[in-house]
């Protein structure tokens, strides 16, 4: 009989428990298609006194992680603590003994992904990170292998799910968003200190790893342009569907005529009968065009204990089952990417929707469009609320594709005149064929 495949599990936090439960619950079907069992052979947690959810009795657990690394009988190091320390760490003592790695760890990957797949492709190992994007839609997989035939030029996606749960609450609801994102915190849906989410890094870190598999460029965190959502407003988020959009908190990557790329994260109205845009809560999605498929579209959970819990386990299977060969987790060896300009994000074009309150006088269109009428920008929609008396207006629009450099001089010619009175709101539009 084969061997059983041996795992170092590193943390049982959330997703540790997730795959105990998994492997418990599911270890027949997963011995079938591994082609042996799987059993954990050792688990390092951080407090050894903790209370846990899953049965671990008669598995040695430490709390010294780098020893489990580096002493510890197994065949692929499991690293679910997170971070970008102690999770590097023991991720190089594996590689230094020749063992695999399976992480859901984004910003370890997203921030010092190029050097750690390098030292596993050298090292003759393998390294599986499908569970740092997310959580249970195998995206990557599908990017590395279904896709291999294609070239792929734009990809965008809701790939967090908390900054999509608080715009989905306030445009249900109408909520402000600070009351959504209370409500997103109450429920677990949100961390105690949210920046990550609704700051945009947690998705740019998913959007690098995206944009490397997409375009077989190198990973490069720092490349990119990241906005987040917390200026949003009830008020946009209601306009934008009186003008037959919604809102939603993309990270968009796209092949530009040049050859490079742009690298994006930032609120952004879509179409309202587009398929992203009727992804709520704390779901994720991401939509994928090769020039053979076409737009592929893959919606679902992109975080939670049992979803992320099974993007792990499909990585481990493919490491480890019976004959199986490593393939770069890039789709190709990190010597082989190619590095991409980025453009700026004020280079790239869209569509643009621009929100204004203004003094309730004559002449205010008239000012309006005449400063994108010299700049050669055209108006596709506008709209103009009448104020209550003694109230000042609101004017909406949405303008033809342009830089954002141009919206710029036009946002700084507006705001300059007299009935302006307060700095316009700004956010980008998207029309995915």
């Amino acid at each position: 009989m084969t061997a059983p495949l041996k795992l170092a599990l590193i943390g049982l936090g959330t997703v540790g428990q997730g795959v105990v439960e998994l492997m418990q619950r599911n270890g027949e079907v997963i011995a079938a298609r591994l082609g042996r069992r799987l059993v954990i052979a050792g688990i390092a947690v951080r407090d050894l006194n903790r209370a846990r959810a899953v049965n671990v009795d008669g598995i040695p657990v430490t709390d010294d992680a780098e020893a489990l690394a580096r002493e510890g009988d197994y065949d692929v190091l499991v690293e679910l603590i997170g971070g970008e320390t102690t999770a590097r760490t023991v991720t190089e003592i594996a590689f230094s003994r020749g063992k695999s790695v399976v992480n859901a760890n984004k910003a370890l990957i997203a921030r010092h992904g190029n050097a750690l797949l390098a030292q596993a492709e050298s090292a003759g190992v393998g390294i599986g990170f499908e569970a740092a994007v997310a959580g249970g839609i195998p995206v990557l997989k599908a990017l590395r292998e279904g896709l291999a035939g294609n070239q792929v030029s734009e990809l965008a996606g809701i790939i967090n799910g908390t900054s999509n749960y608080i715009l989905t609450q306030m445009g249900s609801k109408g909520q402000a968003f600070a009351d959504a994102l209370a409500d997103a915190q109450r429920l677990g849906y949100a961390e105690a200190d949210p920046t990550f989410d609704i700051e945009g890094i947690d998705a740019a870190h998913k959007l690098t790893i995206l944009a490397s598999l997409a375009f077989g460029i190198p990973l490069d965190f720092d490349a990119l342009s990241i906005e987040g959502i917390s200026a949003i407003t009830p008020q946009d988020i209601r306009i934008a569907g009186e003008l037959g959009y919604a809102i939603k908190h993309l990270g968009i990557a796209k092949r530009e005529h040049d050859g490079g790329v742009s690298l994006r994260v930032h609120p952004t109205l879509i179409p309202a009968e587009h398929l992203l845009a009727k992804v709520d809560g704390v779901l994720n999605a991401v939509l994928m065009r090769g020039d053979g498929a076409g737009p592929v579209c893959m919606t679902g959970a992109g975080a939670g204990r049992l979803a992320t819990a099974s993007a792990v386990l499909a990585d481990i299977i493919d490491l480890g089952r019976v004959g199986a060969r490593i393939a770069p987790p890039l789709g190709q060896p990190v010597a082989g990417l190619k590095p991409a300009t980025v453009h700026p994000a004020h280079d790239a074009a869209s569509a643009f929707y621009l929100r204004l309150r203004v003094a309730d006088t004559p002449g205010v269109l008239k000012g309006i469009t005449s400063v994108f009428a010299e700049l050669d920008i055209s108006i596709e929609a506008i709209q103009q609320r009448e104020p209550r008396e003694g109230d000042d207006a609101t004017v909406a629009l949405i303008t033809s594709e342009a830089t954002g450099q141009q919206i710029q001089d036009a946002v700084s010619r507006i705001e300059a005149l007299p009935f302006v009175r307060e700095q316009l709101a700004r956010i980008r539009v998207a029309h995915f064929e």
